[in-house]
């Protein structure tokens, strides 16, 4: 099954050039298990969504702990038809028949709570979109209740849901929510938002 992930990172700095490129040494570790294509707009990242996520979490947090105001910006996917299946996406974490919402659920939370700490502090909002399934709302209320239950759980607003944590556990959450959730080889994308450092206050 094809997964994939188109991402920015936005350092809101003026030294967001060295910010950016002192970065990119934390997907190093990743690189064989992954395609990254890099152009003007973003980088591409196919791979297994258990790299793809830990890259990017580790990605965000090399940015992050510059203590500048941080964005990634991330559009992901998984079993897309318009995709071929790809060798490197392989995975034993995922797949397989698809089991009850119950214990999906019940795996996510599983998940969240074995995510490794980082110490940094994120937010972040996320719309989950399961495509060609008459039971997609299903889906997407059973993925609600398990982020209710996760522990970083910020609170619905229009068109997404918020989350508050350490970028681990929220990195964890918002991988459950593509690979958990939906048909186990059917279409899955996620619009994802994640800020560190923000001088907003919420």
């Amino acid at each position: 099954m094809y997964s994939g992930a188109q991402i920015s990172l936005y350092p809101m700095t003026g030294d967001f050039v060295g910010i950016i490129l002192g970065a990119l040494s934390a997907l190093d570790p990743y690189r064989e298990r992954m395609q990254v294509e890099t152009d003007d707009l973003s980088t591409l990242l196919v791979g297994p969504p258990e790299v793809l996520f830990a890259a990017m979490r580790d990605l965000f947090v090399a940015a992050a702990r510059s203590g500048e105001h941080c964005v990634l910006h991330a559009t992901l996917s998984r079993g897309c038809p318009g995709e071929p299946d790809d060798a490197i996406c392989y995975t034993t974490e995922y797949g397989g028949p698809r089991q009850p919402l119950e214990e999906r659920k019940a795996a996510a939370l599983g998940s969240v709570s074995a995510a490794p700490v980082t110490s940094t502090s994120s937010a972040a909002q996320f719309s989950l979109y399961v495509m060609g399934t008459d039971d997609h709302m299903d889906e997407i209320y059973g993925c609600i209740d398990f982020l209710k239950q996760s522990g970083v759980f910020g609170g619905a607003k229009n068109f997404c849901t918020r989350l508050d944590g350490d970028a681990g556990a929220v990195f964890a959450a918002v991988e459950a929510a593509l690979c958990r959730f939906g048909p186990p080889e059917g279409h899955v994308t996620i619009d994802l938002t994640v800020s560190a450092n923000s001088p907003t206050r919420r």
